[in-house]
Protein backbone atom coordinates (compact mmCIF):
# COMPACT_ATOMS: atom_id res chain seq x y z
CA UNK A 1 0.00 0.00 0.00
CA UNK A 2 1.32 3.40 -1.01
CA UNK A 3 2.62 5.20 2.71
CA UNK A 4 0.86 8.06 1.87
CA UNK A 5 -2.81 6.46 1.56
CA UNK A 6 -1.92 3.97 4.72
CA UNK A 7 -1.29 7.27 7.15
CA UNK A 8 -4.76 8.35 6.13
CA UNK A 9 -6.45 5.00 6.65
CA UNK A 10 -4.66 5.02 10.08
CA UNK A 11 -5.74 7.99 11.06
CA UNK A 12 -9.31 7.98 9.69
CA UNK A 13 -9.90 3.98 11.35
CA UNK A 14 -8.45 5.30 14.14
CA UNK A 15 -10.79 8.51 14.57
CA UNK A 16 -13.77 6.42 14.05
CA UNK A 17 -12.37 3.69 16.86
CA UNK A 18 -11.69 6.05 19.17
CA UNK A 19 -15.58 7.68 18.55
CA UNK A 20 -17.05 4.10 19.25
CA UNK A 21 -14.41 4.00 22.14
CA UNK A 22 -15.78 6.95 23.75
CA UNK A 23 -19.63 5.86 23.02
CA UNK A 24 -18.36 2.35 25.34
CA UNK A 25 -17.45 4.74 28.23
CA UNK A 26 -13.49 3.55 27.31
CA UNK A 27 -10.37 6.35 26.17
CA UNK A 28 -9.78 7.15 22.85
CA UNK A 29 -6.34 5.40 23.32
CA UNK A 30 -8.08 2.00 23.62
CA UNK A 31 -10.03 2.42 20.33
CA UNK A 32 -6.93 3.70 19.05
CA UNK A 33 -4.76 0.95 19.66
CA UNK A 34 -7.71 -1.67 18.82
CA UNK A 35 -8.31 -0.39 15.97
CA UNK A 36 -4.63 -0.79 14.67
CA UNK A 37 -4.53 -4.15 16.19
CA UNK A 38 -7.48 -4.99 13.49
CA UNK A 39 -5.20 -3.38 10.62
CA UNK A 40 -2.49 -5.99 11.54
CA UNK A 41 -0.02 -7.45 9.00
CA UNK A 42 -0.97 -10.77 11.44
CA UNK A 43 -4.92 -10.01 11.71
CA UNK A 44 -6.55 -8.34 8.38
CA UNK A 45 -2.89 -7.68 6.76
CA UNK A 46 -4.41 -4.35 5.49
CA UNK A 47 -0.93 -2.42 7.23
CA UNK A 48 2.00 -4.69 6.21
CA UNK A 49 5.26 -5.53 8.15
CA UNK A 50 7.36 -3.35 5.63
CA UNK A 51 4.78 -0.56 5.95
CA UNK A 52 5.01 -0.15 9.55
CA UNK A 53 9.09 0.31 8.88
CA UNK A 54 8.71 2.32 6.61
CA UNK A 55 6.66 4.76 8.73
CA UNK A 56 8.37 4.32 12.34
CA UNK A 57 9.98 7.74 12.10
CA UNK A 58 6.36 8.59 12.77
CA UNK A 59 6.56 6.92 15.93
CA UNK A 60 9.90 8.82 17.07
CA UNK A 61 7.93 12.20 16.07
CA UNK A 62 4.99 11.39 17.88
CA UNK A 63 7.06 10.48 20.71
CA UNK A 64 9.02 13.61 20.87
CA UNK A 65 6.00 15.87 21.34
CA UNK A 66 4.54 14.01 23.50
CA UNK A 67 7.67 14.06 25.37
CA UNK A 68 7.67 17.57 25.13
CA UNK A 69 3.84 17.67 26.51
CA UNK A 70 5.04 15.53 29.21
CA UNK A 71 7.64 18.05 30.46
CA UNK A 72 5.80 21.11 30.01
CA UNK A 73 2.97 19.49 32.32
CA UNK A 74 5.59 19.68 35.36
CA UNK A 75 5.40 23.40 36.68
CA UNK A 76 7.83 24.03 39.64
CA UNK A 77 5.03 26.09 41.21
CA UNK A 78 2.55 23.19 41.43
CA UNK A 79 5.23 20.55 42.29
CA UNK A 80 6.56 22.04 45.00
CA UNK A 81 3.35 21.47 46.95
CA UNK A 82 3.78 17.74 46.58
CA UNK A 83 7.44 17.44 46.17
CA UNK A 84 7.99 15.14 49.17
CA UNK A 85 5.23 13.19 47.80
CA UNK A 86 6.51 12.43 44.33
CA UNK A 87 9.85 11.49 45.58
CA UNK A 88 8.66 8.77 48.15
CA UNK A 89 6.25 7.53 45.78
CA UNK A 90 8.42 7.54 42.61
CA UNK A 91 11.26 5.58 45.00
CA UNK A 92 9.33 3.14 46.66
CA UNK A 93 6.60 2.11 43.85
CA UNK A 94 9.62 1.37 41.47
CA UNK A 95 11.65 -0.39 43.37
CA UNK A 96 8.78 -2.86 44.47
CA UNK A 97 8.06 -3.35 40.79
CA UNK A 98 11.53 -4.78 39.83
CA UNK A 99 11.80 -6.76 42.81
CA UNK A 100 7.97 -8.16 42.51
CA UNK A 101 8.70 -9.26 39.12
CA UNK A 102 12.25 -10.63 39.46
CA UNK A 103 11.07 -12.47 42.02
CA UNK A 104 7.94 -13.89 40.36
CA UNK A 105 10.39 -15.02 37.73
CA UNK A 106 12.76 -16.46 39.87
CA UNK A 107 10.04 -18.19 41.64
CA UNK A 108 7.81 -19.45 38.45
CA UNK A 109 10.19 -19.98 35.60
CA UNK A 110 11.98 -22.55 36.81
CA UNK A 111 8.91 -24.82 36.32
CA UNK A 112 8.12 -23.21 32.63
CA UNK A 113 11.78 -23.72 30.76
CA UNK A 114 14.88 -25.74 30.93
CA UNK A 115 17.04 -22.89 31.57
CA UNK A 116 19.51 -23.00 33.57
CA UNK A 117 19.11 -21.21 36.88
CA UNK A 118 21.79 -19.19 36.89
CA UNK A 119 20.22 -17.61 33.34
CA UNK A 120 16.71 -17.56 35.05
CA UNK A 121 18.36 -15.25 37.90
CA UNK A 122 19.96 -13.08 35.21
CA UNK A 123 16.57 -12.82 33.01
CA UNK A 124 14.70 -11.86 36.37
CA UNK A 125 16.94 -9.32 37.12
CA UNK A 126 17.07 -7.54 33.50
CA UNK A 127 12.67 -8.21 33.15
CA UNK A 128 12.90 -6.44 36.73
CA UNK A 129 14.62 -3.39 36.12
CA UNK A 130 12.78 -2.68 32.66
CA UNK A 131 9.76 -3.06 34.85
CA UNK A 132 9.77 0.19 36.83
CA UNK A 133 9.42 1.84 33.97
CA UNK A 134 5.86 3.91 33.06
CA UNK A 135 5.58 5.02 29.41
CA UNK A 136 4.09 8.57 29.53
CA UNK A 137 2.14 8.69 25.91
CA UNK A 138 -0.85 6.90 27.11
CA UNK A 139 -1.10 8.77 30.76
CA UNK A 140 -0.60 12.28 28.70
CA UNK A 141 -3.29 10.99 26.23
CA UNK A 142 -6.08 10.05 28.55
CA UNK A 143 -4.80 13.53 31.31
CA UNK A 144 -5.09 15.62 28.04
CA UNK A 145 -8.64 14.11 26.70
CA UNK A 146 -10.60 14.62 30.22
CA UNK A 147 -8.65 18.10 31.03
CA UNK A 148 -7.63 16.47 34.17
CA UNK A 149 -6.51 18.92 36.35
CA UNK A 150 -5.54 18.81 40.72
CA UNK A 151 -2.88 17.01 43.18
CA UNK A 152 -3.58 13.36 41.43
CA UNK A 153 -3.42 14.36 37.91
CA UNK A 154 0.30 16.38 38.68
CA UNK A 155 1.52 13.69 40.80
CA UNK A 156 0.84 11.57 37.89
CA UNK A 157 2.21 13.06 35.57
CA UNK A 158 5.76 13.95 37.73
CA UNK A 159 6.07 10.47 38.19
CA UNK A 160 5.39 9.30 34.97
CA UNK A 161 8.38 11.64 34.28
CA UNK A 162 10.72 10.85 36.63
CA UNK A 163 10.02 6.36 36.30
CA UNK A 164 12.14 6.18 33.20
CA UNK A 165 14.95 7.94 34.85
CA UNK A 166 15.17 5.63 37.94
CA UNK A 167 14.45 2.77 35.45
CA UNK A 168 17.59 3.09 33.68
CA UNK A 169 19.53 3.70 36.82
CA UNK A 170 18.31 0.12 38.04
CA UNK A 171 18.96 -1.41 35.03
CA UNK A 172 22.46 0.08 34.80
CA UNK A 173 22.58 -1.95 38.37
CA UNK A 174 20.73 -5.20 37.33
CA UNK A 175 22.20 -5.62 33.71
CA UNK A 176 26.14 -5.66 36.10
CA UNK A 177 24.54 -8.04 38.58
CA UNK A 178 23.40 -9.84 35.85
CA UNK A 179 26.52 -10.62 33.90
CA UNK A 180 27.73 -11.65 37.45
CA UNK A 181 25.37 -14.21 37.86
CA UNK A 182 26.01 -15.81 34.56
CA UNK A 183 30.11 -15.57 34.99
CA UNK A 184 30.72 -13.42 32.27
CA UNK A 185 31.81 -10.17 34.41
CA UNK A 186 30.77 -6.99 34.36
CA UNK A 187 31.10 -5.07 30.78
CA UNK A 188 32.01 -1.06 31.60
CA UNK A 189 30.17 -0.13 28.45
CA UNK A 190 27.13 -1.96 30.02
CA UNK A 191 27.78 -0.24 33.36
CA UNK A 192 28.34 3.47 32.28
CA UNK A 193 26.25 3.74 28.87
CA UNK A 194 22.72 4.23 30.17
CA UNK A 195 24.36 6.88 32.40
CA UNK A 196 26.15 8.70 29.68
CA UNK A 197 23.02 8.89 27.84
CA UNK A 198 21.09 10.28 31.27
CA UNK A 199 23.60 13.37 31.20
CA UNK A 200 23.75 13.35 27.42
CA UNK A 201 20.19 14.01 27.11
CA UNK A 202 19.84 16.28 30.09
CA UNK A 203 22.61 18.33 28.65
CA UNK A 204 20.84 18.66 24.83
CA UNK A 205 17.43 19.74 26.58
CA UNK A 206 18.99 22.59 28.50
CA UNK A 207 21.23 23.35 25.83
CA UNK A 208 17.48 23.35 22.91
CA UNK A 209 15.80 24.91 25.75
CA UNK A 210 18.32 28.03 25.20
CA UNK A 211 18.04 28.46 21.90
CA UNK A 212 14.21 28.35 22.10
CA UNK A 213 14.92 31.41 24.16
CA UNK A 214 16.60 33.34 21.59
CA UNK A 215 13.66 32.23 18.82
CA UNK A 216 10.99 33.63 20.85
CA UNK A 217 12.17 37.17 20.46
CA UNK A 218 11.57 36.80 16.67
CA UNK A 219 8.33 34.70 16.51
CA UNK A 220 4.75 36.20 15.94
CA UNK A 221 1.50 34.48 15.54
CA UNK A 222 0.55 30.70 16.23
CA UNK A 223 1.40 29.50 12.81
CA UNK A 224 5.03 30.49 13.32
CA UNK A 225 5.03 29.41 17.15
CA UNK A 226 4.24 25.81 15.78
CA UNK A 227 6.74 25.90 12.85
CA UNK A 228 8.90 27.00 15.96
CA UNK A 229 8.09 24.20 18.07
CA UNK A 230 8.00 20.99 16.01
CA UNK A 231 11.01 22.14 14.25
CA UNK A 232 12.85 22.21 17.57
CA UNK A 233 11.70 19.41 19.09
CA UNK A 234 12.66 17.63 15.34
CA UNK A 235 16.03 18.46 16.05
CA UNK A 236 16.22 17.62 19.84
CA UNK A 237 15.35 13.93 18.53
CA UNK A 238 17.28 13.73 15.34
CA UNK A 239 20.60 15.12 17.72
CA UNK A 240 19.95 12.58 20.57
CA UNK A 241 19.89 9.84 18.03
CA UNK A 242 23.54 10.86 16.90
CA UNK A 243 24.77 11.57 20.35
CA UNK A 244 23.51 7.98 21.80
CA UNK A 245 21.14 9.72 23.82
CA UNK A 246 17.73 9.56 25.12
CA UNK A 247 14.95 11.59 22.34
CA UNK A 248 12.57 11.22 25.33
CA UNK A 249 14.06 12.16 28.40
CA UNK A 250 16.01 15.25 26.42
CA UNK A 251 12.69 16.25 24.75
CA UNK A 252 10.87 16.06 28.46
CA UNK A 253 13.82 18.40 29.76
CA UNK A 254 13.30 21.03 26.82
CA UNK A 255 9.64 21.07 27.63
CA UNK A 256 10.22 21.50 31.27
CA UNK A 257 12.72 23.91 30.91
CA UNK A 258 10.27 25.95 28.37
CA UNK A 259 7.83 25.66 30.63
CA UNK A 260 9.45 27.23 34.11
CA UNK A 261 12.33 29.36 32.91
CA UNK A 262 11.46 30.35 28.86
CA UNK A 263 8.16 31.69 29.20
CA UNK A 264 7.46 30.16 25.99
CA UNK A 265 4.15 29.09 26.74
CA UNK A 266 2.45 29.47 23.35
CA UNK A 267 4.04 26.34 22.26
CA UNK A 268 2.01 24.17 24.16
CA UNK A 269 -1.19 26.00 23.17
CA UNK A 270 -0.14 25.38 19.19
CA UNK A 271 1.13 21.69 20.05
CA UNK A 272 -2.11 20.87 21.65
CA UNK A 273 -4.22 21.74 19.22
CA UNK A 274 -3.06 19.10 17.01
CA UNK A 275 -2.59 16.37 19.58
CA UNK A 276 -5.30 14.51 18.48
CA UNK A 277 -3.53 14.00 15.18
CA UNK A 278 -0.61 12.85 16.93
CA UNK A 279 -2.13 10.33 19.25
CA UNK A 280 -4.34 8.86 16.89
CA UNK A 281 -1.36 8.13 14.40
CA UNK A 282 1.08 7.15 17.38
CA UNK A 283 -1.57 4.69 19.43
CA UNK A 284 -2.74 3.34 16.11
CA UNK A 285 0.14 2.38 14.76
CA UNK A 286 1.66 0.93 18.15
CA UNK A 287 -1.38 -1.28 17.81
CA UNK A 288 -0.30 -3.06 14.31
CA UNK A 289 2.56 -4.58 15.90
CA UNK A 290 -0.03 -6.39 17.38
CA UNK A 291 1.17 -10.55 16.33
CA UNK A 292 -1.30 -13.44 18.17
CA UNK A 293 1.66 -16.09 17.60
CA UNK A 294 4.12 -13.60 19.64
CA UNK A 295 1.26 -13.28 22.59
CA UNK A 296 0.34 -16.93 22.58
CA UNK A 297 4.22 -18.03 23.41
CA UNK A 298 5.14 -15.39 25.49
CA UNK A 299 1.80 -15.10 26.87
CA UNK A 300 2.54 -17.17 30.34
CA UNK A 301 5.58 -14.99 31.13
CA UNK A 302 4.23 -12.15 30.08
CA UNK A 303 1.25 -12.19 32.47
CA UNK A 304 3.95 -12.89 35.46
CA UNK A 305 5.57 -9.70 34.65
CA UNK A 306 2.29 -8.00 34.44
CA UNK A 307 1.29 -9.02 37.54
CA UNK A 308 4.78 -8.60 39.84
CA UNK A 309 4.65 -4.83 37.62
CA UNK A 310 1.15 -4.12 38.68
CA UNK A 311 1.11 -5.48 42.10
CA UNK A 312 4.45 -3.74 42.87
CA UNK A 313 3.19 -0.13 41.28
CA UNK A 314 0.44 -0.27 42.87
CA UNK A 315 1.36 -1.62 46.75
CA UNK A 316 4.37 0.60 46.41
CA UNK A 317 2.74 3.98 45.24
CA UNK A 318 0.37 3.18 48.91
CA UNK A 319 3.53 2.76 50.88
CA UNK A 320 5.06 5.82 49.33
CA UNK A 321 2.12 7.59 49.67
CA UNK A 322 1.70 6.81 53.63
CA UNK A 323 5.70 7.15 54.16
CA UNK A 324 5.31 10.55 52.75
CA UNK A 325 1.32 11.53 54.02
CA UNK A 326 0.48 12.57 50.87
CA UNK A 327 -3.44 13.28 50.65
CA UNK A 328 -5.76 9.96 50.41
CA UNK A 329 -6.97 10.45 46.62
CA UNK A 330 -3.21 10.08 45.81
CA UNK A 331 -2.58 7.37 48.03
CA UNK A 332 -5.19 4.97 46.95
CA UNK A 333 -5.65 5.95 43.15
CA UNK A 334 -2.47 6.87 41.45
CA UNK A 335 -0.63 3.30 41.36
CA UNK A 336 -3.64 3.02 38.68
CA UNK A 337 -1.93 5.53 36.60
CA UNK A 338 1.54 4.03 36.17
CA UNK A 339 0.68 0.96 34.43
CA UNK A 340 1.07 2.25 30.92
CA UNK A 341 4.89 0.83 29.31
CA UNK A 342 6.74 0.82 25.78
CA UNK A 343 9.36 3.10 24.93
CA UNK A 344 12.32 3.18 27.24
CA UNK A 345 10.95 -0.62 28.38
CA UNK A 346 11.17 -2.03 24.77
CA UNK A 347 14.43 0.00 24.01
CA UNK A 348 16.12 -1.03 26.91
CA UNK A 349 15.29 -4.76 26.25
CA UNK A 350 16.85 -4.19 22.52
CA UNK A 351 19.83 -2.78 24.10
CA UNK A 352 20.58 -6.12 26.40
CA UNK A 353 19.99 -8.20 23.39
CA UNK A 354 23.03 -6.91 21.88
CA UNK A 355 25.01 -8.52 24.94
CA UNK A 356 26.37 -11.42 23.75
CA UNK A 357 26.06 -13.49 27.21
CA UNK A 358 23.02 -12.36 27.43
CA UNK A 359 21.70 -14.44 23.70
CA UNK A 360 20.36 -17.91 25.70
CA UNK A 361 17.61 -15.92 26.94
CA UNK A 362 17.27 -12.75 25.16
CA UNK A 363 14.49 -14.12 22.74
CA UNK A 364 12.20 -15.01 25.17
CA UNK A 365 12.87 -11.97 27.39
CA UNK A 366 12.22 -10.21 24.26
CA UNK A 367 8.72 -11.87 22.92
CA UNK A 368 8.18 -11.51 26.64
CA UNK A 369 8.20 -7.17 27.11
CA UNK A 370 6.51 -6.73 23.51
CA UNK A 371 3.46 -9.24 24.34
CA UNK A 372 3.28 -7.34 28.52
CA UNK A 373 3.49 -3.87 26.51
CA UNK A 374 0.51 -5.25 24.33
CA UNK A 375 -1.58 -6.42 26.91
CA UNK A 376 -0.21 -3.16 29.32
CA UNK A 377 -1.55 -0.96 26.45
CA UNK A 378 -5.27 -2.41 26.69
CA UNK A 379 -5.49 -2.54 29.96
CA UNK A 380 -3.90 0.17 31.64
CA UNK A 381 -5.96 3.46 29.91
CA UNK A 382 -9.11 2.55 31.05
CA UNK A 383 -7.90 1.90 34.90
CA UNK A 384 -6.20 5.46 34.36
CA UNK A 385 -9.28 7.00 32.87
CA UNK A 386 -10.91 5.23 36.64
CA UNK A 387 -8.62 7.01 38.35
CA UNK A 388 -8.79 10.07 37.49
CA UNK A 389 -12.42 10.17 37.44
CA UNK A 390 -12.83 8.90 40.93
CA UNK A 391 -10.74 11.76 42.31
CA UNK A 392 -12.92 14.07 40.81
CA UNK A 393 -10.17 15.97 38.41
CA UNK A 394 -12.00 15.06 34.80
CA UNK A 395 -13.96 17.47 33.52
CA UNK A 396 -14.88 15.89 30.77
CA UNK A 397 -17.76 12.86 30.75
Amino acid sequence: MEIILALGILMLLGFLGAKVSNRLKFPMVTGFIVVGMLLSPSVSGIISKELIKQVAPITDIALGIIAFLVGGSLSIRRLKRLSKQILWITMVQASLATIFVALLIILLVPYMTNLDFSFIISMALILGAVSAATAPAATLAIVHEYRAKGPLTTALLAIVALDDAVCIVFFVLCAALAEIVIGSGISLYSVFQPLISILSSILLGITVSAVSHFLKKIVHGNEEVLTVALSMIFVTSGLARLLNADPLLANMVFGFIVENYVGFENMFTVLESIENVIFALFFTLAGTHFDPGLMTAALPLALIVMAGRFSGKYIGSYIGGVISKAPEVIRKYIGLGLLPKAGVTVGLILFVAEVASFEPFIEIALNTILASVILNELAAPPLTKYAIFKAGEAYKG
